[in-house]
């Protein structure tokens, strides 16, 4: 078992700092965000990552400075100085043990030369060593917690192309023999790679599969683990599991006191309170997605799905409906329900047509029969290639 503590290198809450920092709309955030950016990037002695920031970002303009980073000489000096020291130490180290002492030395002191170029942010050196300590490294548990502090790399730089390779490669490892802990892990780091592509399905079982048995915190705090559960479980779970997975689950009643939005969003589309539910959908949108480095792309998504998701829910409850009534529900006008909802129907997202003369919706559920024939035509599609497949294998 993977008894040690793993620590959060690159530490994921610096470029989520960031992100708020650079993002105009988040200037209530702002003040907190540089205080902690900074805090983070003196106690890991960032001095690579502080200067390329630094210098990708304009000089900032009057009255906006508290949406920049702007480059403190002596602080860069004093962390390229510490850089300088610390590197020179561990090479001094490697040489060492080169010399003198037996391969899980060398392994050793490779792996800490490695973790230290990625704590400090310095991405292809630190790519470089790691890939080093790979080749170097003995126990397959060490193997893979390699592998997996390149994975954190390319969530830190927001590089897909590392995530996905390195994150096969940790699979590979595991299937081989991983333990329970690394499997665990793996699942979270799967899970928020998943909902960072906007596969929210499969984000949302490996987050509620591991919800009793978190523990990555070295790349997401169990409260934003937690949070990320709930709202990938709410987009794509039926009533039935939303309300056995997500409501009643311990794990999630013991954050909600603490992002009371959750249980707001959740339980009033469970229980049909829509004007609430809207409430709560807008406030998360504000107060969580947009202030997500991982969900701001795909906030507007989200929170579009969810709505077409609480219009279904009504609607299948009802042959028809008035536009006022559907309105009421909702807590907002007539004219804004007609035109979402028209929208809606012209992309064919819900089952319904708007007779505007009379102000009535009428819900059009689509033919049994043809999705029976559909099913039907799919799955002997499926059966003759898979009698294909057999017939070369036995001829």
């Amino acid at each position: 078992m993977a008894e040690e503590v793993v620590l959060p290198i690159p530490n994921l809450a610096v470029p989520q700092n960031l992100y708020v920092l650079s993002n105009p709309a988040l200037k209530h955030l702002h003040e907190k965000a540089k205080k902690e950016l900074l805090e983070g990037i003196k106690a890991d002695e960032m001095g690579p990552w502080y200067r390329s920031v630094t210098s990708a970002l304009s000089p900032p303009s009057s009255g906006s400075s508290t949406c920049q980073l702007p480059l403190d000489q002596s602080l860069l000096d004093s962390l390229e100085k510490a850089n300088e020291e610390e590197l020179k130490r561990l090479d001094e180290r490697l040489e060492a043990a080169e010399k003198t002492e037996g391969e899980a030395e060398i392994s050793a002191t490779l792996k800490a030369r490695a973790d230290y170029l990625t704590k400090i942010g310095d991405k292809d050196r630190a790519l470089e060593a790691q890939k080093l300590a790979l080749e170097k490294a003995a126990g397959l548990g060490s193997r893979i917690d390699i592998v997996l502090t390149v994975v954190r790399i390319g969530f830190f730089f927001s590089d897909t192309s590392i995530v996905t390779e390195y994150m096969a490669k940790a699979e590979k490892l595991i299937d081989e023999g991983g333990d329970w802990d690394r499997r665990n892990r793996l699942k979270v780091y799967r899970a928020l790679h998943f909902i960072s592509i906007r596969q929210f399905k499969r984000a949302a079982d490996l987050f509620l599969d591991a919800l009793s048995t978190f523990t990555a915190l070295e790349v997401i705090s169990f409260n934003d683990f937690v949070a990320m559960a709930v709202v990938s479980g709410a987009l794509t779970l039926g009533r039935v599991d939303l309300k056995k997975k997500v409501i009643t689950a311990p794990e999630v009643n013991q954050v909600i006191p603490e992002l009371p939005v959750l249980g707001d969003l959740v339980k009033n589309l469970y229980e049909c309170h829509y004007d609430k539910f809207f409430v709560a959908l807008a406030t998360l949108e504000q107060s969580f997605l947009i202030p997500s480095r991982i969900l701001h792309p795909h906030a507007r998504y989200y929170v579009r799905e969810m709505r077409i998701l609480a219009y279904a829910q009504l609607l299948e409850s009802y042959r028809s409906l008035t536009l006022e009534s559907l309105a009421r529900a909702f807590g907002v006008s007539v004219e804004f329900i007609d035109g979402e909802i028209s929208r809606f129907i012209a992309n064919s997202r819900l089952h319904a047509r708007i007779d505007r003369v009379n102000g009535i919706v009428e819900t059009t559920r689509p033919s049994s029969k043809n999705a029976q024939y559909e099913t039907v035509v799919r799955q002997g599609d499926v059966l003759l290639n898979e009698v294909q497949r057999l017939s070369k294998v036995l001829y």
